[in-house]
């Protein structure tokens, strides 16, 4: 029994979190045999995760389309804060790996037309049709795949029901004094077993943060509920590097409605021909985006719509599709919608959805190279959670999925190289660390606490760290979270661990960057949008 134990507890590779970009990380180590990978999930299921709500679908390469189009794009839409380099990396290594890793490995089998050639769709900013897709669940079928194939490899061990509470790095957690001297290595992560209720130490020749978003610590956001920042705030407390915290892409339209807020009505809709109207049904967008009208960038049209509700006082804007599709082929492409909106008790298919733009994604994250890794040896992060330069100043619709299969993969391909470079050195001091203490802790969490204190940091950052911003609305949002900090910081020092304190600490600490970070940038740039900034990037149009 203790030898499991210990086998359980030491692995090759650490990867926290099952999305698209851990599981394919995982499978691409999983190719080495002699690769033992752990995976830890917080949720029970391991098919939970960010990317199987992704609705609109994945990019490829179109009929007409090259890699220089889709470059082109995503600069475009980056609103100048892009890195050409992470752009071309995902244009030229995209399309192999969608074969490679989804249709082959994980028998993904994207909507096709009657020819068997690939159905592409358009979405909002994109200048061709590029984007595969399995109906209006792309990213549920693309997880299921994913797990099948994972369960399918022997060297695979996946973990669910564990919240990851720390990262376990040298010199913090190393009992030797003269390791503060050297570079920072990261050796593995302690997690807490929901069921349990115990906290177990992983130790790890190298560690992969793949915990997605962070949409949960927003009142109004289209994110699952894991999506608290966990794996960012670990990051930062271990001295990992983070850029572009300000940008937070806010998702125009999710669905209002009783018992269904917060579900995502894809830009796949708008993409198809829907038009965005206010509620006396009128359509407003070429007001803002004479361009694009309803497919301009999604900062540009979320923002569009938040001015619309905050002049004219409405509660929600239209989006029309059914005067703009056949019934028949509303149903066909955008099933889950369907179905979500009409348990609701709207037909798409003969009134307009009523929507609010919600917390979507961030584009920032834990600065990595084009490899993944972070300023911390031996820890890399990859999908939303990781800030590869690609998203910049606002992301490309259906870029996500895509970044997380293809950093997922070089991860692992720099990894098993390195792995193979160190194996059978020794890790000095490892067998060292502690297990957690929690002794001397007796009170338990006081959920009716955690859930105030959420909420709190919730309206605090829709209200003042939200859509649009100003000096005064982050400098009070700063004041409140600094103190709401201090509260949930001894109360989390002196109190037996839960899934959600740990989620309550990780929120604040994320929260806390983020303001910080929209009030040290004072330009409008993309989904980062500041009322009082003297000048904006010139490809936005303001609002």
């Amino acid at each position: 029994m203790a030898e499991k134990k210990v086998h359980l507890d030491t692995t090759n590779v650490l990867i926290i979190g099952s999305g698209i970009a851990g599981a394919t990380a995982a499978l691409r180590l999983a190719e080495d045999p002699a690769c033992k990978v752990l995976i830890i999930t917080r949720d029970p299921d391991p098919h939970e995760s960010n990317s199987r709500y992704a609705q609109g679908g994945i990019v490829g390469r179109g009929h007409d389309d090259n890699a220089d189009l889709l470059v082109k794009d995503v600069l475009a839409a980056g609103a100048g804060a892009s890195s050409p380099r992470a752009a071309r990396i995902l244009a030229e290594e995209g399309p192999r790996l969608l074969q490679e890793i989804l249709i082959d490995k994980a028998r993904i089998q994207f909507d096709s037309e009657p020819d068997g050639e690939p159905e592409y769709g358009r979405e909002a900013a994109h200048s061709r049709r590029r984007i595969l897709h399995v109906g209006d669940g792309t990213g549920l079928a693309i997880i299921n795949g994913l797990v099948d194939a994972m369960k399918r490899c022997p060297n695979i061990t996946i973990l669910s029901n564990m919240t990851a509470v720390d990262l376990i790095t040298f010199p913090h957690h190393s009992r030797d004094p003269l390791l503060t001297y050297d570079p920072l290595v990261c050796h593995g992560a302690f997690a807490f077993d929901r069921k349990a209720r115990t906290v177990h130490r992983y130790l790890a020749d190298m560690t992969i943060l793949a915990t997605g978003g962070i949409g949960r610590i927003y009142r109004n956001t289209s994110n699952p509920a894991g999506a608290r920042g966990d794996g960012l705030a670990m990051a930062h407390r271990a001295g990992a590097r983070i850029v572009n915290a300000e940008y937070v892409q806010f998702h125009p339209t999710t669905l209002i409605a009783p018992g269904a807020e917060g579900f995502l009505i894809s830009e796949a809709v708008r993409g198809e021909g829907g038009v965005l109207l206010t509620p006396d049904g009128r359509a407003f967008m070429a007001d803002y985006s004479p361009q694009w009208k309803d497919l301009a960038p999604r900062d540009v049209v979320a923002r569009a719509i938040h001015h619309q509700m905050e002049t004219h006082g409405y509660s929600y804007v239209l989006l029309d599709i059914a005067t703009r599709m056949e019934a028949a082929a509303i149903r066909e492409r955008f099933p889950n919608i369907y179905a979500t909106c009409l348990d609701a008790g709207i037909d798409i298919t003969k009134e307009p959805i009523p929507v609010v733009p919600a917390a979507h994604y961030f584009c920032g994250g834990v600065l990595v190279d084009e490899w993944g890794r972070t300023n911390i040896e031996n820890l890399y992060t990859i999908g939303e959670i990781s800030c590869t330069g690609l998203h910049g100043a606002n992301r490309l619709a259906s870029t996500s999925l895509l970044e997380g299969l293809v950093w997922g993969d070089r991860s692992a391909r720099h990894i098993s190289q390195k792995l193979k470079e160190t194996a059978g050195q020794p890790h000095p001091g490892r067998d060292e660390i502690p297990q957690w203490d929690e002794s001397g802790l007796f009170e338990d969490a006081d959920s009716a606490l955690i859930q105030g204190d959420m909420q709190t940091i919730q309206n605090i950052m829709w209200h003042y760290v939200g859509l649009a911003r100003s000096e005064e609305r982050l400098s009070r949002a700063i004041r409140e979270l600094r103190h709401l900090w201090n509260e949930i910081e001894t109360f989390y020092r002196t109190t037996r661990l839960s899934d959600g304190l740990i989620g309550l600490r990780n929120a604040v600490e994320v929260a806390l960057i983020i303001a910080q970070a929209a009030l040290h940038n004072r330009h409008s740039r993309g989904c980062h949008y500041r009322e009082d900034a003297a000048d904006a990037y010139e490809g936005d149009r303001l609002i």
